[in-house]
């Protein structure tokens, strides 16, 4: 296929999405690079206060360097961990500003949904007809509605946007939807905010890496306000809290110490509970009465504040009018779904690609990249969506290099 003809929509300008786009730019693709946000990587900017695991040696990528060192800007590099606003600020405007980039980019502009021109899903299945149409978006700005067409798209949406519910069996709860906003659903700037949390009691659901980011700074604010309590409901019964052996990446292993800490208690007006799932949600009085279930039965308490931090998964109705083969397990594209798993548990670190093939979809020229791609899976690691980049150059054919 020849690039002179493609048009390529990138879906999200986050670390992936503007790899993406610089990939365009080298192998000389005409793209457009779209943001639901009002500014570049609006999925990161809402965890900027929070630190990432891995330091800048292995958040920058080797094209992004190449292409800031080529701008004479500054690279940034070093064993420092930047926060998310660092990350923004120091790599991801950059690299968003750069003369090649910048006239390509949408702000405001959220992919909605995609399908063929002039064909439904259920039509020229596995045909060669189907690859000669181009796709269709449809656009939504502050000015409305529009449509568009690409001759590739690359789904690089993430999932930060996407929150899993609170109830038993990933569905909501009984009253989690009538509660809506009242339903904190991202990782709070715990410390900046301190007066919305503290003196409240505060349930906080989930026991991955936001849990237990946020769990750490509740505790702080326990610790030095009497009248803050906090629940903290798991539904392991047992958990792990993702540990690694002889951990490289200390800023983890002292995340996952802080969790162990809490779970055995000690602490006064901080409980946690194991193995117990939200049963029902209800507002009381201006408060929100929540049930938890566990093999013992029902517990309820009563509580100022919900924090759900129970995961995120990508919003997949964005392509319901593709034919993707999605993994009836993970949600993420089968093939890879399939790698993943056959090789699933252990560090994020030793995570590779697995090559360009995994990530071919019955639906012609439609890649799913990023976090997005691992679906369910939680081992995903930044530089994997480097590399996922690079499959999707060579699967279509480079032309020309920087």
């Amino acid at each position: 296929m020849g690039a002179a003809a493609e048009h390529v929509a990138i879906l999200g300008a986050g670390p992936t999405g503007l790899e993406a786009a610089l990939a365009c730019v080298e192998t000389c693709r005409s793209f457009s690079l779209y943001e639901a946000a009002p500014q570049v990587a609006g999925n990161v900017r809402a965890w900027g206060h929070v630190s990432l695991f891995t330091p800048w040696d292995m958040v920058v990528s080797p094209r992004m360097a190449r292409q800031l060192a080529g701008a004479g800007l500054e690279v940034p590099a070093g064993e420092a961990v930047p926060t998310g606003a660092q990350l923004v600020d120091q790599l991801l405007e950059p690299v968003a500003d750069l003369p090649s980039v910048a006239p390509h980019l949408r702000l405001g502009a959220r992919v909605v949904a995609i399908g063929r021109q002039g064909l439904l899903k259920h039509e020229e299945i596995a045909t060669p007809e189907r690859g000669s149409r181009p796709f269709r978006l449809l656009v939504e700005t502050d000015d409305g509605e529009e449509a568009t067409t690409a001759d590739v798209v690359l789904d690089c949406t993430g999932t930060y946007h996407n929150p899993n519910p609170l109830g038993d069996g990933g569905i909501p709860a009984p009253g989690e939807r009538a509660l809506g906003s009242d339903i904190v659903r991202q990782l709070p700037d715990l410390e900046a905010d301190a007066h919305q949390w503290a003196g409240r009691k505060v349930l906080l659901a989930g026991a991955g890496a936001s849990a237990q980011t946020a769990a750490r700074s509740l505790a702080a604010l326990v610790a030095g306000d009497p009248a803050t309590e906090v629940v903290w409901a798991v539904r392991d019964p047992a958990p792990t809290w993702g540990a690694v052996a002889d951990d490289p990446l200390p800023a983890r292993a002292s995340l996952v110490a802080e969790a162990v800490r809490l779970i055995g208690g000690g602490q006064p007006r901080f409980s946690v509970r194991t193995g117990v799932e939200v049963e029902r949600l209800e507002r009381r009085s201006g408060r929100i009465g929540v049930t938890l279930r566990n093999g013992a039965g029902p517990e309820e308490v009563v509580v100022d504040k919900v924090l759900a931090l129970t995961g995120y998964v990508g919003d997949q109705s964005l392509y319901r009018q593709l034919q993707v083969h999605e993994c009836y397990a993970t949600a993420a594209p089968m093939d890879l779904s399939a790698a993943l798993l056959g090789g699933a548990g252990g560090d994020c670190l030793a995570q590779v690609s697995h090559g360009p093939d995994v990530l071919r979809n019955p639906e012609p020229n439609f890649f799913i990249l990023g976090m997005k791609s691992y679906g369910r899976v939680n081992q995903y690691l930044m530089r994997i969506g480097w590399e996922q980049v690079d499959d999707v150059v060579t699967l279509l054919g480079a032309t020309s290099s920087a």
